[in-house]
């Protein structure tokens, strides 16, 4: 094999493939990267046996072939080299060597034969549709911030997507929830995704597929089964297991008859929380809130480092309402509003509190209180 191929577009392929790689494996072969070379493409493939990305670029191949390489290690290499570069990849496939030339830079790295590495096994989907990349984006990146980290509850450990039922008819959703909030997030439903099987999406895949949704104007297929999901643009093809486990009934803890609602600047109130939280102790991350017709008071008190207070003017006309919450809740779920104005609604301060931007519906989360 010999291919020349630009510096940045090097980058990009390899720096892909090489997030895919787990650092720790006890299998060689799981830390290289496939490079396969024909016509005049060149193709990254990475795997950790669940997720599997394929990143095609185009490149001069004077010798078709393949090899695989430490996928670290060869995105070490490109990224320390100078912008602009040429680098020529080169496996005369009787040495056990990679030779990488960029300039006056030469250097040879190990590598393993190409038919000990593991192709993910191609599978029937029930489900395929098109969706554009801003759409997918807002779905995973409004929801992925409730995945649970608790190993044991591993069910919890991504993003259910799946077809449900909206105010507007079906849509495609995603929820997320550790327990202590959750996020519930919707788009109108793609064209042929309408029996697409519900899957957890798990947290990795999610964090990989963030890097394929950049580009405002892509159109990403997606394609489902009971086991895999794949996403796809015309140079990256990302194929990932689903959690093999049972999403709970998420719909029983949003809360349906809070009626209590404040309207509060969502960039003021994230400063604010964010101030008070200063004082707050590490552990229980505390704040309270207290409510007043048209007052919202932020409090924090901490007897081993002090207290903090502010004062927000809102929108309150309901009876007084003191609630506390875990500050880092508030605070990512404040984060989440693209509009100016975020709404909550409360009940008591025992109960869940929901939390929604504006008007909107399509985007619902709902945090739990702690005592203060």
């Amino acid at each position: 094999m010999k291919i020349s191929i630009e510096r940045g577009t090097l980058l990009k392929a390899v720096g892909q493939a090489q997030s895919v790689v787990e650092r720790r494996n006890t299998i060689p072969i799981l830390a290289n990267v496939l490079i396969e070379a024909e016509g005049d493409m060149v193709s990254f493939r990475a795997t950790d046996l669940d997720i599997e990305v394929v990143d095609k670029c185009a490149a001069m191949v004077e010798r078709a072939g393949a090899t695989t390489v430490s996928a670290v290690m060869l995105h070490e290499i490109v990224r320390k080299l100078p912008d602009g570069a040429m680098v020529q990849l080169t496996d005369d496939g009787t040495n056990g060597r990679l030779t990488v030339e960029a300039g006056r830079s030469n250097f040879s790295l190990a590598t393993l034969p190409k038919e000990d590495f593991p192709m993910m096994a191609s599978s029937e989907y029930d489900s395929n549709f098109a969706i554009p990349a801003p759409v997918l984006r807002r779905l995973f990146d409004k929801s992925k911030f409730a995945i649970s980290t608790e190993e044991t509850r591993y069910y919890l450990n991504g993003v259910f997507m799946h077809i449900a039922d909206s105010e507007n008819g079906k849509s495609l959703r995603c929820v997320a929830t550790d327990g202590h909030r959750l996020a519930r997030i919707d788009a109108v439903l793609p064209d042929g995704a309408a029996d697409m099987p519900g899957v957890i999406v798990p947290r990795k895949t999610v964090g990989e597929l963030r890097k394929l949704l950049d580009d405002d104007d892509m159109t990403i297929a997606v394609s489902v089964s009971e086991a895999k999901v794949r996403f796809a643009t015309p140079d990256i093809t990302l194929t990932s297991k689903v959690i093999d486990g049972t999403f709970p009934d998420y719909t029983r803890v949003i809360p349906v008859g809070n009626t209590r609602k404040l309207e509060v600047d969502a960039a003021d109130f994230a400063k604010a929380v964010d101030r008070v939280a200063t004082v707050s102790s590490e552990r229980s991350r505390a704040v309270k809130l207290t409510l007043e017709e048209d007052k919202l008071i932020l409090s924090v008190n901490a007897p081993d480092s002090g207290a903090a207070e502010e004062e927000l003017a809102v929108a309150y006309n309901d009876e007084r309402l003191e609630i506390g919450f875990n500050a880092k809740y508030l605070l990512e779920i404040a984060s989440q509003v693209d509009r100016e104005n975020a709404v909550f609604l409360f009940n008591s301060s025992g109960d869940p509190t929901l939390m929604r931007e504006g008007n909107d519906t399509s985007a619902v989360y709902v945090v739990m209180p702690m005592r203060v």
